[in-house]
């Protein structure tokens, strides 16, 4: 144990483990010191003790900071934060201290369209196109007078076409003849292994609640490389994914773990017409038949080299083309060619939030946590108590116990404001529980949020109240994925 000088971190302190060092941990950056919140102590004691503590605290986690950041990126931050302590931090609000510390060729392109930028674990991601080169976004608790060009964005995506380009997702290869062992044993569902498709699982930790998300992804030998699998998940999940699963390799397993978050983007094509788009771009069969839902194929758009994946997040026919960070302006500037007969635009994250939320797809960190099992965040066709998994024996004491809270999609009945994560929902005047997520659904047109509320008040019809901006706003609770329940769109 060793003690350091106090000093300022920008935004919360850093308590828990160290990335990339096993049984390290740390409790620094509380600019009183320890003795101003001896909860972080708490914590902090609990994560050495348990390997979790009884509350998420992803906030706090040292990890939550890629490895972009250094002492004079912190020594911005810090400044910057000083400067703004007496100031909310308003949703949306990127602030411009240490900003373009991680890009990709296509950032200056977007800027030159007119994009509007948002960091994300350092990156600078695309939010939305500007509709004039001064717009300048309100800050602001209520809907933003961003409201109506995000809506544009959902309406040329739902109607024909979009583009987008994601960057930053994590990205592990995991190569080794018991890569598919080693994620059996990860992942508290099913892992597809044949070649050629791709799926979604979930980890947990040893107390049976959620840790991570993951989207596998089976890509057979080639002249790119050997039988692999690409684990996907959150940008910020980086450092914490894959300490978690060097953590659990084992000596006698053959597998080998390798970052390519830094050499790969991702570019988004969405929309009824994105087959059309792909179709002229790249050469090959990328009919529904030949090409499935959660199918996977190495490709070339012009001569970029793009693994293409049949998935969505937004809802909408969707392909995701996963390229080299070196290429994605090759594939960029040819896919906007293909798509120039078919209306084709660009959307951001802003957009991408909004149509997730009229699917009830979650987000990690936002509706997955470290407090809830999979059972109460509504993932019971994601578990498979009939294999071994780590957490398992946790999580079925726990589904003997029964639930503790559920997920529930909520309408939200305002039009001026959107729930934000954190707001208490209450029933008859006490609180049964909180926001997660919250945003417009500009397909559905209704305001949507996701809350965990007490398991008896999860029921299709229960009204409920929440506080936003100091006012009780009525919410009802409604069916998950009001847009397309049946999911007929990104199959089609």
């Amino acid at each position: 144990m060793s003690s350091t000088a106090r000093s300022p971190t920008p935004g919360a302190p850093l308590v828990g483990p160290i990335p990339g060092l096993r049984n390290a941990f740390c409790i620094i950056g509380l600019r009183a010191g320890v003795g101003e919140g001896g909860g972080h102590g708490w914590l902090l004691a609990q994560q050495i003790v348990h390997g979790e503590a009884c509350y998420d605290t992803w906030c706090l986690d040292p990890r939550r900071f890629g490895p972009h950041t250094n002492a004079e990126m912190t020594s911005l931050k810090a400044i910057e934060d000083y400067q703004n302590e007496f100031r909310f931090h308003f949703p949306h609000e990127h602030r411009p201290a240490a900003r373009n510390a991680r890009t990709t060729p296509l950032t200056e392109v977007l800027r030159g369209e007119g994009a509007d930028f948002g960091p994300v674990n350092g990156w600078e991601r695309m939010q939305y196109l500007k509709p004039a080169p001064d717009f300048h976004e309100d800050h602001t608790f209520h809907f933003s007078n961003a409201f109506n060009a995000i809506a544009g964005e959902v309406k040329a995506v739902n109607e024909g076409v979009g583009l987008a380009e994601v960057n930053g997702f994590n990205r592990i290869e995991i190569t080794g003849e018991d890569r598919h062992a080693f994620l059996d044993r990860m992942i508290c569902g099913a892992v597809p292994k044949r070649d050629g498709r791709l799926g979604l699982g979930y980890l947990l930790n040893h107390h049976g609640m959620i840790k991570g998300e993951a989207t596998l992804a089976n890509i057979p030998a080639g002249t790119r490389g050997p039988a692999r699998v690409w684990y996907g998940s959150a940008a910020a999940s980086e450092r914490h994914d894959m300490d978690w699963l060097r953590a659990h390799l084992r000596t006698d397993e053959d597998v080998q773990l390798t970052s390519l978050t830094e050499s790969h983007t991702i570019l988004l094509l969405a929309g009824p017409k994105a087959r059309h788009v792909l179709q002229a771009a790249a050469r090959g069969d990328w009919s529904a038949g030949a090409f499935p839902w959660l199918s996977l194929r190495e490709a070339y758009v012009d001569f970029a080299p793009v693994t293409v994946m049949n998935v969505s997040y937004s809802g909408e026919l969707a392909y995701e083309l996963h390229v080299p960070a070196s290429a994605c302006r090759v594939a960029f500037d040819a896919l906007r060619r293909a798509g120039a007969d078919h209306g084709l635009s660009l959307f951001g994250a802003r957009a991408i939030e909004s149509m997730r939320m009229e699917k009830g797809f979650l987000h990690w960190k936002a509706d997955l946590l470290t407090e809830f099992d999979p059972f109460e965040t509504g993932l019971d066709r994601f578990v498979k108590m009939d294999k071994d998994f780590v957490g398992k024996a946790a999580l079925e004491q726990r589904h003997k116990e029964g639930p503790r809270a559920r997920l529930v999609s909520l309408q939200v009945h305002a039009s001026d404001r959107p729930a934000h994560p954190g707001a208490s929902v209450e029933h008859e005047g006490a609180v049964v529980g909180t926001v997660t997520s919250g945003d417009w659904g500009h397909r559905t047109g209704l305001n949507l949020a996701y809350a965990f509320v007490r398991p008896d008040l999860a029921a299709e019809g229960t009204q409920l109240s929440m506080d936003l901006i100091g006012d009780s706003i009525a919410a009802t609770v409604i069916a998950p994925s009001p847009f397309d329940p049946g999911m007929t769109r990104p199959r089609s």
